[in-house]
């Protein structure tokens, strides 16, 4: 079903291009969610990468995983997001934070909701390098070249970006602890 969508798609079939829009918008949302800093840069990333999407469309081939091909442009789209924008920004934290002694099984308290509301709140370029390194798999230096800064600088912010989830997720942790004592 999903080719045979694609195929009209890329005979620019109007209504089997909002039939995709509405079928991948989810998905294209959950992936932009964690790239931005709020839900209104998510949608802006989302419909700049369906329009991105759907001018490129005839150079898709059939034989490709849809879903793949378009999660590599939401990607692309949130760094070129980022880029843009980043002079917008303001100054980021990135004073290295004292090392505390945590329980590593922490992570296993929390709900997910914990998780992502934690990786949300990390400063824009944090978020960006974790989400890259991270969750995409991209290599330092690959990173580097989209974000026009040194392999090195992406470690740091990498390093950076674990120390201030922990941080988080230790207090949320905490937070939970006092309201089960109570």
């Amino acid at each position: 079903m999903e080719k045979d969508l694609i195929q009209k798609a890329q005979k620019r079939d109007r209504s089997s291009l909002e039939r995709l829009y509405r079928h991948f918008y989810g998905y294209a949302m959950s992936i932009a969610l964690r790239y931005s800093g709020s839900r209104e840069e998510a949608c802006e990333i989302v419909n700049d990468s369906f329009m991105k999407a759907f001018d490129n469309l005839d150079q898709f081939s059939l034989e490709n995983s849809f879903k793949a091909w378009f999660r590599r442009i939401i990607i692309n789209t949130s760094v070129d997001y980022y880029r843009k924008n980043f002079k917008h920004y303001a100054a980021m934290d990135i004073d290295k934070a004292s090392a505390e002694s945590y329980d590593p099984d922490i992570i296993d308290t929390l709900s997910r909701e914990d998780i992502l509301r934690s990786l949300g709140e990390l400063p824009e370029t944090l978020r960006l390098v974790f989400n890259l390194y991270e969750i995409e798999g991209y290599k330092h230096n690959e990173i580097g070249e989209k974000l026009g800064i040194p392999a090195s600088t992406c470690r740091t912010y990498l390093a950076r970006a674990k120390e201030k989830l922990r941080e988080k997720i230790i207090a949320i942790n905490q937070i939970k602890n006092e309201g089960a004592v109570r």
